[in-house]
């Protein structure tokens, strides 16, 4: 299948968040299960020397933007089997930053445009054409217009992921068409308008084959109006198509046996390694060294959302307990500044890094000991399963993908802690919880040392995720997925063998249409002579003759027919054509005894002048098949 990943970022190149780590690693797992699939995004200043050096260029055009023909040209960088393109125009993507500028749904509704148009200048069909978030929902809008102007687009269909519904791209309703360049009919409910501008999110709701979200419990959410900031209404009226599947994580990036990054590696069996990257850590921010007490520490942007309120309210109920704390990232100045006075507040004990460090991150998610992340609202959330990979539990509000991702203590599989209300109280309380059993239970059935084993062990892998978006790229392209033969169906010359004495031991009904093939005829007579088969044989039959006439029958047939076995198969070949019409003579006469016909039908095939005899001698069913099976004795 051919896919078309399209994202504003996209890890290594350029990373701001969660999406460029998922736009760098789920594209990777489905090429490498065997499709072809390309990644789309723009070439921002940002993007390193180190990268520009492998690109080669291959075209470039006049893009169609509404009245505007801008320049837009392709760069190529072959990684592995993926081919990632960069959308080149310096007066758009030429910045510091790649978000936060006054012309932001300008620069990205060309990107929708060169993302359409770069499949014609490829000659390269997409099955499906996979956006992500609001500088992307531009896209499946776009393909209803060009589906059938290009013909590379004909067939393709539109996957759109929301990662954050919070940032929805919603502007002015003068851009349709001076901006956009789309008909006015395009402003209707059912499409761009909303409360009288344009939200673009909305559009890629309606208008894409299928949507996902990031996480089965945020899906759930996004219906009610507290997370869907408005949407409630269009993510419900658009739920038959809409599916929250988890991110998954890059393991080979974040993995503590590698030791890349730490001061010493570890692993699930041997976490020797963690206590000297807690020691390193408290020498890096300037924390007291000291092994035993806990750090419980914080990785994010400073905002509301985060949860990152309640961490400000509580601070003091915190840092009195006997911990350390540690808080890494950038955000509001109200955050930035309660950090800073708890920094001077607490030396040696409380920590605020306001910056943003890849680096320091890694060095804090290998030495810390408790991971806070108190979200109002976590679409899915990567950093908690990051610290489950490097030993560090996690204490989390029950939401979106955090409820998903970690197993609150005391249940079977424990991972880390979780608390429901929006509420510092009920946070500082599970915080205590989880110092508790570190200070109290370290290596017990339920200690703590079971919580970091069963968060290190767990399978964060993209192979569930990509699978299931690989379900929904084929459920919308009626594509067929390939599968392999199962063991059942593999062995095609089934019909062919069974030409053992089963069929004969089946009920009546089935020995008539096996009788008609002579080959099957043939093979069964050899077995049917064998002295272990006639062993079998007699069982059934005494059952048979259970009756008094039964017995009689067969008492007289050892007197009367000493028949040796082996001449059964050249009767068999002599008569094999008159096969037919011993089973239907059979079937008339087995009414009275209901066991018989099990007895005759083993024996019906070897003997094949027997429907003379019934014809002479209008004999009872009974007897014949005594007969036969003593003669076969």
């Amino acid at each position: 299948m051919n896919i078309l990943f399209a994202a504003s970022e996209v890890a290594p190149f350029i990373k701001t968040g969660g999406l460029a780590d998922v736009a760098g690693s789920l594209p990777q797992k489905l090429a490498d299960m065997g499709h072809d699939v390309k990644v789309i995004l723009p070439l921002y200043e940002g993007i390193g020397q180190q990268y520009r050096e492998k690109m080669k260029f291959l075209f470039h055009w006049n893009c169609r933007l509404a009245w505007r023909t801008p320049y837009c040209g392709v760069f190529e960088l072959r990684e592995g089997n993926i081919s990632y393109l960069f959308v080149d125009n310096e007066y758009y993507f030429k910045r510091a930053e790649i978000y936060g500028h006054y012309d932001d749904g300008e620069r990205f509704a060309f990107f929708s445009r060169a993302v359409i148009e770069t499949p014609a200048h490829l000659d390269w069909h997409p099955d499906i054409l996979h956006c992500n978030d609001w500088e992307t929902a531009l896209v499946p809008i776009y393909l209803l217009e060009e589906r059938e102007r290009i013909w590379q687009l004909r067939g393709t269909k539109s996957v759109y992921t929301i990662h954050n519904i919070e940032y929805q791209g919603r502007y002015g309703d003068q851009i349709i068409q001076d901006l956009l360049g789309l008909h006015p009919g395009y402003m209707n409910e059912h499409m761009l308008a909303f409360h009288g501008d344009v939200n673009l999110m909305k559009g890629a709701i309606y208008a894409a084959d299928y949507v996902t979200t990031v996480s089965p419990t945020y899906a759930d959410e996004l219906q009610y109006p507290f997370y869907a900031h408005g949407l409630e209404g269009v993510v419900a009226d658009n739920r038959w198509k809409m599916r929250g599947i988890l991110n998954g994580l890059d393991t080979a990036l974040y993995d503590p046996a590698n030791g890349s990054g730490l001061a010493a590696p570890f692993n699930a069996d041997d976490l020797s390694g963690k206590a000297a990257c807690k020691r390193a850590l408290q020498q890096a921010v300037g924390l007291r060294e000291d092994p035993d007490v806990p750090i419980i520490a914080c990785v994010s942007r400073l905002v509301k959302h985060k949860g990152f309120e309640l961490v400000a309210n509580s601070i003091h109920d915190i840092m009195g307990m006997n911990v350390q704390m540690v808080v890494l990232g950038t955000g509001e100045w109200n955050f930035e500044e309660a950090f800073r006075q708890a920094q001077a507040q607490y030396p040696g004990r409380f920590a605020a890094r306001l910056q943003y460090s890849a680096a320091l991150s890694t060095a804090i998610y290998g030495g810390a000991d408790i991971f806070l992340m108190p979200s109002l609202a976590e679409p899915c959330g990567l950093s908690q399963m990051i610290a489950m990979r490097y030993g560090t539990v996690p204490v989390v509000r029950e939401t979106g993908g955090l409820r998903d991702t970690v197993i609150p203590h005391g249940v079977f599989g424990d991972t880390g802690f979780t608390f429901a209300n929006i509420n510092a109280h009920d946070m500082v309380w599970v915080l205590g919880e989880a110092v508790g059993l570190y200070y109290n239970n370290k290596d017990g059935e339920d200690g703590w040392r079971v919580l970091q084993r069963n968060g290190m062990t767990r399978d964060f892998s993209w192979n569930n995720p990509a699978r299931e978006y690989e379900d929904v790229y084929y459920q919308v392209t009626g594509i067929p997925r390939p599968t392999e033969p199962s063991p059942e169906e593999a062995p095609v010359p089934a019909a062919e063998t069974p030409v053992q004495a089963e069929p004969e031991a089946a009920p009546v009904e089935e020995p008539a249409p096996k009788a008609e093939k002579k080959p099957a005829a043939k093979k069964a007579a050899p077995k049917a002579a064998k002295k272990p088969a006639a062993k079998k044989a007699a069982p059934k039959a005494e059952k048979a003759e259970k009756k008094p006439a039964a017995r009689k029958a067969a008492a007289k047939a050892k007197e009367e027919t000493p028949v040796p076995v082996k001449e059964a198969p050249k009767a068999e070949e002599k008569t094999a054509a008159p096969v037919k019409e011993a089973p239907k003579a059979e079937v008339k006469t087995a009414a009275p005894v209901k066991e018989a016909p099990k007895a005759e039908v083993k024996t019906a095939a070897p003997v094949k002048e027997e429907p003379k005899a019934k014809e002479e001698a209008p004999a009872p069913a009974k007897e014949v098949s005594a007969v036969k099976t003593e003669a076969k004795k």
